[in-house]
């Protein structure tokens, strides 16, 4: 048996059980991890409210990411883990419990310099982010890439991930404590949407050419701004509508107007090739650089709770609190396992 949380009716926090059921059973290439520690991501409120339902065959138990210890290994697992290895893992689910079943290709080493609870800040956001960037977009060296709420989970990596392609940053968030933290993480500019029109101060910057590159988390109520301020031939990427999914307006027009290629992706749906293929470029191109003489990436986390205090940290999340990563201590930080 093993602690999860589980929701029974869609609701609020509150609907946030946490109860004893089986641990999972192992299908061949699958790997049995003891979680230390997972993350919270958007999805999982959306989940919780029922609006985001797990795939056919994918577990019901909420949660897109873990770190933690290698403890069984499933028939057929032929990658060479071995139990207490210290891994982190992209999930379709299944996230917020004590133990999670893996698909052996999904596991990534966590860096040695890092604790569980650091690695846990990884893989969902860090993934997405390089996701947009090389998959989607096809970053380039120099580039000018807008970041929208760029004090977030996936904004905090894109902003040190755009900086290691050697492209510009700049972001958006919404308050001057926000946009200190991207700028400390190597944002060349930040705009206060609050309280100006990103648009205009993109213009500025860019001495009027405009962002080769837009990452849009809100969507909707941002399309006018956003048509205005992407350059000719630029890519406007969307993978979230926090700010609405409907857009009122000569859309079409503008964006033909500047040549523009409008983008959008989401990663928990992609089938598991896809998954493979964008861990292993991830793995080669990025991870090396969270360790070693030449770290130059950090995992940005915001604020720890207990699994037992989950509802709490859902409140967080939507009240729009967090810079960084809110990371689920499934195992007390002192009862890590240290590399």
């Amino acid at each position: 048996m093993m602690q999860a949380v589980c929701v029974d009716i869609p609701g609020g926090p509150e609907n946030l059980l946490l109860r004893n059921i089986p641990r999972p059973q192992l299908k061949d290439g699958e790997v049995l991890i003891k979680v230390h520690a997972t993350a919270l991501n958007r999805a999982d409120i959306l989940q919780r409210q029922g609006l985001y339902p797990p795939l056919p065959g994918q577990s019901d138990i909420i949660g897109l990411e873990v770190a933690g210890t290698v403890d069984t290994l499933g028939p057929g697992v032929k990658g060479g883990w071995k139990p207490e290895d210290r891994v982190m893992a992209l999930l379709w689910g299944g996230g917020y419990a004590e133990y999670v079943a893996v698909p052996e290709e999904l596991l990534m080493p966590v860096p040695p310099n890092l604790t569980l609870w650091q690695a846990a800040a990884i893989p969902e956001v860090w993934l997405t982010a390089f996701q947009l960037l090389v998959f989607i977009a096809q970053v380039k060296e120099a580039e000018v890439v807008l970041v929208h709420a760029g004090a977030s989970g996936v904004g905090t990596a894109a902003v040190q991930l755009v900086r290691l392609f050697g492209a510009v940053p700049i972001v958006t968030a919404g308050s001057p404590e926000k946009l200190k933290r991207a700028e400390e993480l190597g944002a060349a500019a930040g705009f206060n949407y609050r309280e100006e029109n990103f648009a205009q101060a993109v213009h500025d910057f860019t001495g009027g050419k405009g962002a080769n590159i837009i990452l849009d988390c809100i969507g909707g109520c941002n399309w006018e701004q956003n048509m205005s301020c992407l350059a000719t031939d630029g890519r406007w990427v969307l993978y979230g509508t926090m700010g609405g999914g409907a857009v009122e307006g000569e859309l079409f027009g503008k964006l033909l107007s500047k040549r523009g290629h409008l983008l959008s992706s989401t990663l928990r749906c992609r089938s598991l090739q896809y998954k493979v293929n964008l861990i292993q470029a991830f793995t080669q191109r990025v991870l090396p650089h969270f360790s070693g003489q030449a770290a130059s990436l950090t995992p940005v986390i915001d604020s720890t709770f207990s699994l037992e205090d989950i509802a709490e940290a859902h409140q967080h999340m939507e009240a729009n609190k967090n810079m960084g990563k809110i990371i689920i201590n499934v195992i007390p930080q002192n009862q890590e396992t240290q590399g």
